[in-house]
């Protein structure tokens, strides 16, 4: 009677191909740098945390560590230019940290309510908390024409809020209107991808390695927000209008109907 070979245990390599052929479907308008950059680099700490027996909450953690290591940095120390790139480079591995654990999730089949929840509101602290660093580093150290351009950080910390939060409402109010069913994942094309650019998080990242011409940075970063809000106001128009076409939410025990409509456009 001959017994069953255990199956080798998943390498690194394996595991990052693994996870390229399982990668979930884009949603409509996903930034280009999530879909080309961000998320490719995430497998790579997934396939380690997968082969270090971490769970995803752990990785969740290291990207709150990294992002917090960031924002500290960019409130404490006047803007340099190596100043500038610490804080890239500490955002940008928390964000592609923040993508790993999601995947690390999928490889173990591990996905979970909580780590869910654990992961949105590591994501809403990040989203508010870089706003606000850059209202004190701007507070401290620019020389402003005027201190009504303290209110672009402070409007920007509103838009991503917003947009954030605007986001994961319609995914909560379409589930409980239609039920949590199977979704079909519309693709993102390269030219919605390319509009999308200037909202997604990795961009901001990067734009702090500007820090050591400040000038330079604050015009980027204005027009970053500008970019932001006109792309947060079309959306909460077509957010609406998917709201306002919801049936109403059927009575308890009352069998939900199926929907095929695809995920909501996303700002990241």
């Amino acid at each position: 009677m001959t017994g069953s070979v255990a199956a080798p245990p998943l390498t690194v390599a394996d595991a990052v191909r693994q996870l390229a052929f399982a990668q979930k479907g884009a949603a409509r308008g996903a930034p280009a740098y999530s879909l080309f950059v961000n998320r490719p680099l995430g497998r790579i700490p997934a396939a380690i945390a997968f082969r270090l027996g971490w769970t995803p909450n752990m990785v969740t953690a290291l990207s709150a560590g990294f992002t917090l290591g960031g924002v500290l940095l960019l409130a404490t120390f006047p803007p340099s230019l190596m100043m500038g790139i610490g804080v890239w480079l500490l955002l940008a591995v928390g964000y592609v940290l923040d993508s790993a654990d999601g995947q690390l999730a999928r490889l173990q089949h591990a996905g979970s309510a909580a780590g869910e929840w654990l992961d949105h509101v590591v994501d809403a602290w990040k989203i508010s908390s870089v706003h606000l660093a850059v209202l004190v580093l701007v507070y401290r150290f620019f020389d402003l024409p005027s201190p009504a351009w303290l209110l672009v950080p402070l409007v920007f910390t509103i838009v991503a809020a917003v947009a954030f939060f605007a986001m994961i409402l319609n995914d909560l109010l379409k589930a409980k209107h239609t039920g949590p069913v199977a979704t079909t994942v519309h693709s993102s094309t390269p030219l919605r991808s390319l509009l999308g650019l200037p909202t997604d998080f990795g961009v901001l990242c990067a734009s702090f390695a500007l820090l050591g011409a400040p000038p330079v940075f604050f015009a980027v970063y204005t027009a970053l927000l500008a970019a932001n809000a006109l792309y947060l106001g079309l959306a909460l128009v077509k957010w609406f209008g998917d709201m306002r076409a919801l049936a109403p939410a059927p009575a308890e025990g009352t069998p939900r109907h199926r929907s095929t409509e695809g995920n909501p456009d996303v700002i990241a």
